[in-house]
């Protein structure tokens, strides 16, 4: 009988404290030291986890929709995107002969060139802030004109490019990246191609590039604008025939272009952007043997490309985000259309 009644007293004591254990957990935060369990869980379930987005995550995915530029990756991960693109340039050029004080030969005549660009690029990260890039271009164009009418299809210039961040990413603060690469001529070159026969896909000259890019959060907007220099090495030991002359070689001038703009996430799944890009290019020098082999130079205008964007981003999964941008030309030297579609391929 003792022992069953020690084994009661004992139940009714773990019971009883049970109990109160119970509504000292159930008492407002702060009233007793034994609430601060409860409400640690509370923080932990109502704190983001791992994974979760918000807008500052949203905004810089953005920024790596609207110009790669700003997104470096981990060191050791490789990273493929796919870029379609689409350009468009329409010309109309009067041609009439004013020498006899009357218009005679009038004619006008029409220019037009589709170009579709099929990109490949592959992203491998040196360090967490510094990635190499490499771009392959592949371009199907089609012109219609009165020297020639048909399709080009040829690799375009290869892109070798580097982009680092010095500075650590901070909340709050710019973000600043500096950029460099090279462009090697090893598409169709507009300085051998005949202008009667083919269409080039290539700028014919090697360019080296650098440039600075600046990003700040504005929670929900992200600001970002862009400054790049370019200089093009000459091209040599041309044998090009135009208007009875033979171009022998070409000093491109250099260039200089800015962009700014701004980007905003309207929801998880949906970005937008709009964004302004300008490039002012020095005239280009020109050697030519004439008829009788002397040597004779001749100087092209300054240049300027201005283009206005319009970017949509649509967020399928945490990893694979599809862009969409639409551009305007805003200068005779600009596209009249640009249509452009990126798609990450690969991460790992």
């Amino acid at each position: 009988m003792k022992i069953r009644s020690l084994l009661a007293l004992a139940v009714c004591g773990l019971f009883v404290q049970a109990l109160a254990q119970a509504q000292q957990s159930s008492t407002p935060a702060g009233s007793a030291p034994s609430s601060a369990p409860s409400s640690d869980a509370v923080r932990d379930a109502l704190a983001k986890k791992e994974g979760d987005a918000d807008n500052t995550t949203l905004l810089k995915e953005t920024l790596t929709a609207v110009d790669k530029q700003y997104s470096l990756i981990r060191k050791g991960q490789v990273q493929v995107n796919y870029e379609l693109g689409y350009t468009y340039i329409g010309q109309e050029k009067i041609n009439t002969n004013l020498s006899s004080g009357q218009a005679t030969l009038f004619s006008i005549e029409n220019s037009n060139s589709h170009t579709i660009t099929n990109t490949l690029m592959l992203d491998y990260g040196l360090r967490n802030n510094l990635t190499a890039n490499v771009s392959m271009p592949f371009i199907s164009r089609y012109a219609d004109n009165a020297g020639y009418s048909g399709v080009s299809h040829t690799l375009g210039d290869l892109g070798l490019n580097v982009r680092w961040q010095p500075l650590e990413v901070k909340r709050d603060e710019p973000t600043f990246t500096l950029t460099g690469g090279v462009r090697l001529a090893t598409g169709e070159s507009p300085f051998k191609v005949d202008s009667e026969k083919g269409l080039a896909t290539g700028s014919g000259i090697n360019t080296f590039n650098v440039g600075a890019n600046v990003t700040r959060i504005v929670d929900p907007v992200a600001l970002f604008g862009s400054l790049n220099l370019g200089y093009g090495l000459k091209a040599k030991h041309l044998n090009q025939q135009l208007y009875n002359a033979t171009l022998r070689e070409v000093k491109p001038g250099a260039s200089v272009g800015f962009g700014l703009g701004f980007a905003y996430a309207l929801s998880y799944k949906i970005t937008t952007s709009f964004s302004f890009q300008e490039s002012i290019s020095a005239g280009s020098t020109l050697s030519f043997d004439n008829a009788n082999g002397a040597r004779t130079q001749a100087k092209t205008q300054t240049q300027s490309a201005g283009i206005l964007s319009i970017g949509l981003g649509y967020r399928f999964t945490p990893k694979t985000t599809v862009n969409v941008t639409v551009g305007a030309g805003l200068t005779a030297a600009a596209p009249n259309l640009a249509l452009t579609m990126s798609v990450p391929l690969l991460l790992k």
